[in-house]
């Protein structure tokens, strides 16, 4: 299941967030396979989310909202195409619940109107539990619930998250950052996994600007995964605790390099090198979708991260080649403290996912006003940020 906060693009300002799911077949575009879960080299159905809550998925739901794969001369088929049509939770809510008022006693979901993710995941409803609205919906003639992709403004999955922990999970960035400083890996980065707590003040979602801080010429993306916590947690074991994640989301942990260097030369921060802006979105997927693409053992999904400046592609890693599982990273960020609905876990940058370490061979630059970046996770879509100049 992908989730979504949107408006329409015709909204007056200040319209509210509607929740929307992803819906296919009807999702598949002409570079698309009219059903990506069918047929020679698709992936099979995806086994169910383990979290307590999770209901059981069939292999039709699965099916239907798989993205649609990109195909044809030049294509990197590991990259969804986005869905063309989104689901409308609330007004489905409405029509289940007036063929069956039953349905507002037996579930909470249907006890109050569907508004945005975050005040789902408030009233104590896993994202796990929207799945009873897109399983039940039947498309009607002409049907309001279904909304055209090109009539909708994106806005970030979670909108208000209590807190966003980025860990440092990939050694290949590690490494890179350890030996522009001359010095080895530190040995307690193999034993534990260590994150920074970002500023929830500053999140932006798909196509939102981000510019350079005050006093920066070197703007940095930084290309990752991040977890959405979608149920109160603490002391969560390793082999379990990826039951508490909803799902995931592309993050774009931005970074004033210059702001960060003074910073952290006197071991504190990095503080105002990143509180400016995190990037998150374009939506979110339930652990379900990407299930099916770990190997035994390993600690993440085998799924190809991206990034392109002005339409030329810059960094290229894996999720697989983090170090640490995001099981263990919650572990970490849930010894003796209390994790909340809407908590938001960064999985660090991926090697070579940022211009300090790959800019002389690149770009040449750091980021500038008139570049776009875009950020790609095979499965999770393309998060997409213009650079502009500092407002005022």
């Amino acid at each position: 299941m992908i989730v979504a906060h949107v408006r329409l693009t015709n909204a007056a300002v200040g319209t509210p967030w509607r929740l929307v799911a992803a819906v296919g077949p009807e999702a598949t575009t002409e570079t698309g396979p009219a059903d990506a879960g069918e047929g020679p080299g698709a992936r099979p159905g995806a086994p169910p989310a383990t979290g307590p809550a999770t209901p059981p998925r069939t292999e039709r739901s699965d099916r239907q909202h798989e993205p649609a794969r990109a195909t044809g001369p030049g294509a990197d088929p590991g990259q969804p195409v986005e869905p063309r049509r989104w689901l409308d939770l609330e007004v489905v809510r409405r029509r289940l619940l007036s063929a069956d008022p039953t349905r507002a006693h037996n579930s909470a979901l249907f006890r109050a109107p569907i508004s945005t993710l975050d005040a789902h995941l408030g009233a104590g409803l896993r994202v796990a539990a929207l799945a009873d609205l897109v399983e039940g919906f039947e498309a009607r003639e002409d049907d309001p619930a279904l909304l055209a992709a090109d009539e909708l403004v994106f806005g970030p999955p979670i909108l208000r998250p209590p807190s966003l922990r980025d860990f440092y999970a990939f050694e290949g960035h590690v490494g890179a950052m350890w030996a522009r400083r001359g010095a080895p890996v530190p040995e307690a980065w193999y034993r534990l996994p260590i994150f920074y707590f970002s500023n929830v003040s500053e999140i932006r979602g798909p196509g939102d600007p981000v510019w350079a801080p005050l006093g920066s010429l070197e703007l940095d993306y930084e290309l990752e995964v991040c977890a959405l916590v979608d149920t109160p947690a603490r002391n969560l074991l390793e082999s379990s605790a990826e039951e508490a994640i909803g799902g995931y989301l592309i993050l774009n942990d931005w970074s004033a390099r210059d702001l960060q260097r003074d910073e952290t030369a006197v071991r504190l921060g990095p503080a105002k090198g990143k509180d400016f802006a995190s990037s998150i979105g374009p939506w979110l997927v339930t652990p379900d979708e990407v299930a099916g693409d770990r190997a035994a053992g390993a600690t993440a999904p085998s799924l190809a991260l991206t990034a392109e400046v002005n339409g030329v592609q810059l960094s290229r890693g894996n999720w697989a080649d983090a170090r640490f599982s995001f099981g263990q990273m919650l572990a970490r960020a849930s010894a003796d403290v209390g994790l909340r609905p809407g908590d938001l876990i960064g999985s660090g940058t991926v090697g070579s996912g940022c211009l300090l370490e790959i800019r002389e061979a690149t770009l040449g630059r750091y980021l500038e006003p008139g570049d776009e970046v875009v950020l790609r996770v095979e499965r999770l879509g393309a998060l997409a940020t213009p650079i502009v100049a500092r407002p005022g």
